[in-house]
């Protein structure tokens, strides 16, 4: 959840202590998944990951999704493994329900001492300048070796900071992958990548009120903060993906999502281009009001939160929208 924003860890740290309300996971649903810490030799040194698996037996193969914090973010944070609401730790009763990896790795600290991604953005300087692809690379690559992981099932879904880097590894690594999700985040504008050849399917769902990586597309910054680069806008990245992946330009569906609180004043719009869950889709989920935070029904920031990042939609758990994405698609490309 920490955000593309350039605040310091110990500022955010303050703000969730203050007024971040944590809905914990019940104590049978902590204990039915084992978490373990891994470490990866890398040029740069070592580095680690969080391997989830699930409760149960499960045969065969299975589906493997890979997890990317934000800026300043960290692998445990992410988990619900730290202070603060956690909406994509949801993953980890999913991982449970359907028989899932997880695999989520931490980022190395760029140049403000911050923990984030090397993605495509040039002129985002503080970034890490790792090989963040090949720790992907690696991840996936010991995942199916010695951990079972489906090949032909590797996902990866990313916010913030972890979201831009998706679309490098859409970009460079999109043979391995069976689709990705990225959440308040966009394609860099200024990039250090090749353009995306390799089609894709791909979710997006970003706030049309967000004050740190604006919607339209610009630079991502904190208020008065140091900008961190510059993206495109959010439905110029879906386009992209939509016209790479040969989909027509008129919608196969579109609908606003069931409200479910009446003081919630963000709605959710959900388009979708691709008819055939098991072939290239592009889904958008627009947060009209929507602010700088993964939507979740049960996973809810605090006051101080939301007036920093802005508000949170309440009408479904982005991590359930993101498997209900992933499930029926496989790495096998069907135009």
């Amino acid at each position: 959840m920490f955000a593309e924003s350039g605040l310091t860890q110990r500022t955010l740290a303050r703000i969730a202590a203050a007024a971040l309300a944590l809905v914990s996971h019940t104590s049978a649903a902590a204990s039915a998944h084992t978490i373990q810490s891994l470490t990866l030799a890398r040029p740069e040194g070592a580095r680690q990951y969080l391997l989830v698996q699930p409760a149960g037996t499960h045969a065969g193969r299975r589906p493997l999704v890979i997890l990317l914090h934000g800026h300043t973010g960290t692998a445990a944070q992410l988990l619900g493994q730290a202070q603060g609401a956690a909406p994509l730790s949801i993953w980890l009763g999913i991982a449970d329900r359907e028989g899932l990896l997880l695999a989520v790795p931490d980022g190395a600290k760029g140049s403000d001492g911050q923990r984030g991604w090397n993605d495509c953005r040039s002129d985002a300087t503080s970034n890490p300048r790792n090989d963040d692809v090949g720790l992907i690379t690696a991840i996936i690559d010991q995942a199916i070796t010695q951990h079972q992981a489906d090949p032909m099932r590797v996902y990866v879904m990313g916010m913030s900071n972890g979201g831009m880097m998706i679309f490098r590894l859409a970009t460079e690594l999109g043979q391995k992958l069976a689709a990705v999700a990225a959440v308040s985040s966009s394609m860099a504008a200024k990039s250090q990548c090749a353009a995306p050849k390799i089609p894709l399917s791909l979710l997006v769902i970003s706030g049309d009120a967000d004050p740190l990586v604006p919607y339209q597309g610009g630079e991502v910054r904190f208020y008065s903060q140091k900008t961190r680069g510059t993206v495109s806008g959010i439905e110029d990245a879906a386009a992209f993906y939509r016209k790479l992946d040969g989909l027509p330009g008129k919608a196969t569906s579109t609908g606003t999502l069931p409200h479910r609180d009446a003081n919630d004043k963000t709605r959710a719009l959900r388009t979708v281009w691709g008819a055939d869950p098991t072939r290239f889709q592009v889904e958008l989920v627009r947060i009209h009001g929507g602010g700088h935070v993964e939507p979740s029904i049960t996973q809810r920031v605090g006051i101080l939160y939301s007036t920093v990042v802005g508000p949170q939609n309440g009408d479904f758990e982005a991590a359930e929208e993101a498997w209900a994405f992933f499930k029926d698609k496989s790495n096998v490309r069907k135009l």
